[in-house]
């Protein structure tokens, strides 16, 4: 469950910075994000919202993530499998060791969801 005694605010903000621009320098992801994301200033504002309502329960995020996820072209198990292994890598420098476990069960689950997705608008 999220909970606000999770981590601050500014933890969640530090890990979706730390991460995306990981992401942003990826030779494989780096591509497919900046040929769909037009203002990453936006961007990262959202996502910081959406992993802050999903730890800390702030319930910021108003969203559907999935269908612009599932929209996209080309997408494979390897991509995601890469998304997850900078995601991991990210947490991997957290000190808040509580914030890490739930963030990669999270990104786990998020990533696993979106995949399913993707393949059930992809098989027809």
């Amino acid at each position: 469950m999220p909970s606000p005694d999770l981590c601050t605010e500014e933890e969640v903000v530090h890990l979706v910075h730390a991460f995306y621009s990981k992401v942003r320098k990826d030779p494989v992801l780096a591509p497919i994000f900046e040929s769909h994301i037009t203002d990453w200033d936006r961007h990262l504002a959202r996502i910081v919202d959406f992993w802050s309502s999903a730890l800390r329960g702030t319930a910021r995020y108003k969203g559907t993530p999935m269908p612009k996820h599932a929209a996209l072209p080309g997408l494979t198990p390897e991509l995601f499998h890469r998304w997850l292994a900078l995601f991991r890598e990210t947490t991997q420098a957290l000190e808040n060791v509580e914030l890490q476990q739930r963030a990669d069960d999270l990104a786990h689950r998020i990533a696993g969801s979106f995949w399913y997705g993707y393949q059930a608008r992809h098989s027809t």
